[in-house]
Formats: C-alpha cells, sequence, structure tokens
C-alpha cells in the first residue's frame, strides 16, 4: 500500500506542479489515501462481517469471488466502480479544501482522478499476481 500512496504522490506532484516531489502535496495526498483506506477497511468489515479481506481483495481466497462464474464478474466490476467513485470522494474531500489555496480545484480533482485510475490498476494487478503466487 505504500508503494500504491508514493505513486499517487509523484502523479499528484507531477500533474500540479511539473516537479518531482513538493512536500505539501505528499503530505496531503499521503492523508487522503489513510483517511479512504481506513474507512474502505471500515466498510469492508461491516459488509463482511469481519473478513477485511474479503470486499477489498474479493480473489485472495476460496471464500471469495468465483471468477469463473460471468455474474460474479459483474458483482466484482460493479463492486470496483463504487469502490472508486468511493475512494474519490474521499479523497477529493480531503485535496481540495487542503489544497485548493495553491492549486485550481479542477486541476486537483483532475490529480486525483488519474492518481487513483493509475493506483487501482497497479494495485489490482498486484493484488491479483501476490494471491495467486503466495495460494499456490
Amino acid at each position: 500500500m505504500a508503494l500504491l500512496i508514493t505513486i499517487e504522490c509523484f502523479v499528484m506532484t507531477r500533474m500540479l506542479v511539473s516537479k518531482f516531489f513538493d512536500k505539501r502535496i505528499f503530505i496531503v495526498t499521503s492523508l487522503g489515501n489513510i483517511i479512504s483506506g481506513v474507512i474502505g477497511i471500515m466498510i469492508s468489515i461491516v459488509m463482511n462481517g469481519g473478513w477485511w479481506l474479503i470486499v477489498w481483495f474479493p480473489w485472495v481466497s476460496k471464500h471469495e469471488v468465483d471468477l469463473s462464474s460471468r455474474g460474479e464478474w459483474h458483482a466484482l466490476i460493479v463492486y470496483y466502480l463504487l469502490a472508486f467513485i468511493l475512494t474519490l470522494i474521499i479523497e477529493a474531500a480531503i485535496n481540495i479544501p487542503l489544497l485548493r489555496q495553491r492549486y485550481a480545484v479542477k486541476k486537483i480533482i483532475k490529480a486525483t482522478l488519474i492518481a487513483n485510475a493509475l493506483s487501482y490498476v497497479a494495485g489490482s494487478a498486484i493484488l491479483y499476481s501476490v494471491s495467486f503466487y503466495t495460494s499456490v
């Protein structure tokens, strides 16, 4: 997760100031990701009766999604879409008030969207690969 947060920090910085590093952007982006992650884990625990890995990483074990079923794929896609939207809402709600004095709101929203899209794709690929590697 630290790698994904770092990726988001670099993307946000690059998009907002065209530099490699900006302390304020890194702190705000990290804060938004941590808060979003904690909220996501709490929602997962509530939805799953305590199994926090099931919703966030739905392919990790035999207790989760059967990806050979078409209906399960649809459910997984809907879940990911909802999780992505919730993540964007939470992070934008943090990024905008803390960064708008220096950057345009539209630019903050665009940077948040792109940074999260990249981290979702990278994170999903990494977690999917690791989950099968460790289950063998």
